[in-house]
């Protein structure tokens, strides 16, 4: 199996363009991957390297997910597409489980120089003004044949399987029935013209379990024998034995006693494709659920519900809707137009519409053709040039938070087992909505509550200019301990502090408030006292957090400072020369754990041109990094920037910080200018 992906201009998603070897209906949840996605060829086109996934072992540990969904023995190898520092796609490979575990240094070439020959294409392809834009769906290519039989050698292995005991049949890598003989057509109980073309799990409603379609795609993906057994109706057990290649399958169907076999069967056509089976339902399902235990607010959700939905069940646009203060918005929708969105957009939950019908009712609705919604909606016109549509309402505990459209540009007939799994799949999203408006609403409150508490401007000082930065940890509410503060207190003097309370949460933004209020009340006396009275403080309260912080007390007049810290990382001078230095305190002890803690003070020159900047640990620490070497690294990058504007150089210095996804510690960070 091979998968060809293409990155289109100002997109942050790949898109499968190519597909062979394996069934669309398996690949179907992969047709669009966004970089940021823990999937193999995400972490090969954004790591810009080859990725190797040798086994199952390997795949549940880095690849949970997709370890979840495709639960089969296989290995793959993921590679980018590059020429220089453009990236334009990204090739997965698919090996049987029969593969050894390692890569072979032939094999990584051959991919390397596959990957190197397409980025060259696809460059000029780009360069010409013609660029290789992906698809609706990718293109299947045909597995390759080892032979080709003539007439009578086709006609002499047909004679062949009908004189075999049992019954046997074919199946094409989509799963489809291109050849059974008679007696597997009689155990089965359906005639062989019925059967050619479709799936099994299709055309027999009793075939139509997860057992057997599980089985089969095991065959497809790991191309070892499996086999299973099931019953058929009212009361013959029958076995089948799965025997995979790369084109298709070889089944042999065995029943006790074995049936005899009658008429050589007659070849036709392969029939049209049939609706999703039971089977395949609930492989999209388990998709679609396992993909919403990632999504976090709204947005995720609605990126997660268009990348699955929309190819696994055929849609051709969706777009999903809430309620909002009595209208229903659009919160998110795929292949509908910015335009058409925007008339549908917060209309009124009076309105006369589907989509408010299905919210308001509680039911689902199926159109199969616009006359069809026509008789039902008189007054609707048709807009978006689809040819069927399902409404859905998304409801949780018993109670409406939107509504979904999908629609479809070719007739559909919405089968009842279609309708049920389509009414369910709503539940299970609405359910992840309702989660998502919960987080997002308790994210909106901690970052106001966040900026409340940090100042929300810094006072200007003459011949000081100073810039501050705030980010919140990637973990947990947004919200945390880490602070900082510039205080004025007359034309040539001014205070500064930096500090940390130890947590990630409301408690620790809380005690951070309260620390902050306890440097103001104390501002303009001694750095060590302002420290001494404020430790004091959070012993009286025993809050069960300890806090770090420096505190500066500045004199332009004397360009002069004088510094306290307890327990704080140490300040990096950059001196008007341009070399840096990291300022040697003597530490106190952490905020709030001894009353009589001493905090010695350390006197420095900020002659003019000089940077002083104060971080939390978060901008330097990293796992497995020594802090001390973490922080001279800040000070290099320091020595390397521009001091031509403060705020520039607090982007810059803020960039320094180790990318860890997600980031596990606030970062403050105020620096100071003496112009």
């Amino acid at each position: 199996m091979s998968a060809l992906y293409l990155l289109p201009p100002d997109e942050s998603a790949l898109h499968m363009a190519l597909l062979s070897g394996v069934s669309w209906r398996i690949a179907v949840p992969w047709a669009r991957v966004t970089l940021e996605a823990a999937t193999p060829v995400a972490d090969a086109v954004r790591e810009r390297q080859l990725v190797w996934v040798g086994n199952e072992e390997e795949r549940a540990r880095r690849y949970p997910k997709m370890a979840l969904v495709l639960p089969h023995p296989f290995a793959l190898a993921a590679a980018p597409i590059t020429t220089g520092p453009s990236v334009w796609g990204g090739l997965v490979v698919h090996w049987p489980a029969s593969h050894p575990p390692t890569l072979s240094a032939h094999e990584r070439d051959a991919i390397r120089g596959v990957c190197d020959r397409l980025g060259v294409i696809l460059r000029r392809a780009a360069d010409s003004g013609r660029p290789v834009l992906p698809g609706t769906e990718p293109r299947i290519l045909p597995p390759p044949r080892t032979r080709t039989a003539g007439r009578h050698e086709a006609q002499a292995a047909v004679d062949f399987a009908e004189r075999l005991p049992d019954g046997c049949c074919s199946l094409d890598v989509d799963g489809r029935i291109t050849f059974i003989t008679t007696a597997a057509a009689e155990l089965l109980g359906v005639g062989v013209d019925d059967l050619l073309g479709a799936r099994p799990w299709e055309a027999l409603p009793w075939l139509d379990t997860p057992v057997a379609e599980d089985r089969y795609r095991s065959a497809a993906l790991s191309r070892r024998p499996t086999s299973f057994s099931t019953l058929r109706p009212p009361d013959h057990w029958l076995s089948f034995h799965l025997y995979p290649d790369a084109i298709g399958i070889s089944v042999r169907i065995v029943r006790t006693p074995p049936a005899h076999t009658p008429d050589p069967p007659l070849l036709v056509h392969p029939a049209p494709p049939a609706e999703p089976g039971r089977a395949t339902a609930l492989y999209a399902l388990t998709h679609l659920a396992v993909a919403l235990t990632e999504a976090v607010g709204v947005s995720d959700v609605v990126e997660r519900v268009a990348d699955e939905v929309q190819a696994a069940f055929g849609a051709r646009a969706l777009a999903l809707m809430a309620e909002e203060e009595g209208r229903l918005r659009i919160i998110g929708y795929r292949n509908y137009s910015a335009d058409l969105m925007d008339r549908f957009d917060a209309i009124p939950l009076t309105a006369d519409t589907p989509a408010v019908r299905v919210l308001t009712s509680g039911n689902p609705c199926f159109f199969t053709s616009f006359a069809e919604l026509k008789r039902e909606y008189p007054a609707a016109v048709l807009q978006d040039g689809m040819a069927s549509w399902a409404f859905l309402p998304l409801i949780t505990t018993g109670r409406s938070v939107g509504s979904m459209v999908l629609a479809y540009d070719q007739p559909r007939p919405f089968a009842p087992q279609e309708r049920a799994v389509l009414t369910a799949l709503a539940g299970l999203i609405a359910q992840a909505l309702d989660r998502a408006h919960l987080y997002d609403a308790e994210h909106q409150l901690a970052r106001n509550l966040q900026a409340g508490l940090l100042p929300r401007t810094l006072p200007s000082v003459p011949g000081l200019e100073v810039a501050a930065r705030y980010l919140p940890a990637g973990r947990g509410m947004g919200i945390g301990g880490d602070f900082y503060d510039f205080i004025r207190l007359d034309e040539t003097t001014a205070a500064a502090a930096i500090g940390d309370v130890q947590g990630h949460n409301v408690q620790a933004a809380t005690l951070m408030g309260q620390v902050r209020t306890a440097v103001h009340a104390t501002a303009g006396a001694p750095p060590g006292e302002v420290l001494a009275r404020t430790n004091r403080l959070l012993t009286d309260l025993d809050p069960g957090l300890f806090t770090s912080c420096t505190y500066i007390a500045l004199d332009m007049a004397r360009h002069h400072a004088c510094l306290a810290t307890a327990g704080h990382p140490p300040p990096i001078l950059r001196h008007p020369d341009g070399h840096t230095e990291v300022v040697p305190l003597q530490p106190g002890l952490l905020l709030g754990i001894d009353p009589a803690a001493d905090y010695p003070t350390t006197e420095i020159s900020l002659s003019p041109g000089t940077v002083l900047a104060l971080y939390t640990d978060g901008l330097v620490e990293a796992p497995g990094v020594d802090i001390e070497d973490a922080i001279h690294s800040l000070a290099d990058r320091l020595a390397q920037a521009s001091t031509q504007n403060m705020q520039a150089l607090a982007d810059t210095l803020v960039g320094h910080a180790p990318r860890s996804a997600p980031r596990s510690d606030d970062i403050a960070l105020l620096l100071i200018h003496a112009r």
